[in-house]
């Protein structure tokens, strides 16, 4: 099982990166804690998935955004709150909007859209997949060890009151055997 998570999760985090990657970018921090993966890695190939996903989406954002948001309605809400977001707080919007929920994978294709020049979109991405990719992933793997901590916690308390009952319940049962007697 080792070999096929080494073999395969890097390219599932790139995969799941391409997409929203929180969920991934979870259980590869949780795999590099277990010491599956390289944290270092995840970070580099998650850092490549986001760029490149986002650098696409701002390509068909910026050659057929009209087109698509004219085809979609149901995107108006959220398109005209990125358009609204962009607008206002223009930098800070490119380099914060992937930590934004229901609006990740629909802004890049707004600032694409809105005419953004593709050195400025593309420097700010740049920033913002990187601060994206190391901020989850180390956030994933000091996750994880937090749980494993709480869960060693846990199996002990429990333990223990396993240990506890089971004791009680020898108890109750001898000292019924006696009164039956």
């Amino acid at each position: 099982m080792q070999e096929f998570i080494q073999t395969w999760g890097y390219i599932a985090v790139f995969i799941g990166s391409l997409f929203e990657g929180e969920s991934v970018i979870f259980a590869a921090g949780f795999l590099a804690h277990e010491g599956y993966l390289s944290l270092p890695k995840i970070i580099l190939v998650s850092f490549m998935g986001t760029l490149v996903a986002d650098q696409l989406l701002y390509q068909v954002g910026r050659h057929f955004g009209s087109h698509i948001l004219d085809r979609f309605p149901s995107l108006k809400p959220r398109a005209d709150k990125a358009f609204y977001m962009l607008k206002r707080y223009d930098s800070l919007f490119i380099l914060s909007f992937r930590f934004i929920y229901g609006i990740r994978i629909l802004s890049p294709l707004i600032i694409g859209a809105s005419g953004v020049t593709v050195k400025r979109y593309t420097f700010l991405n740049f920033v913002a997949s990187l601060i994206w990719s190391v901020g989850s992933c180390v956030a994933a793997y000091y996750l994880a060890y937090l749980i494993m901590d709480q869960l060693q916690l846990i199996s002990k308390f429990f333990l223990g009151i396993v240990v506890v009952g089971s004791a009680i319940a020898y108890g109750i049962y001898k000292w019924r055997r006696r009164s039956l007697a």
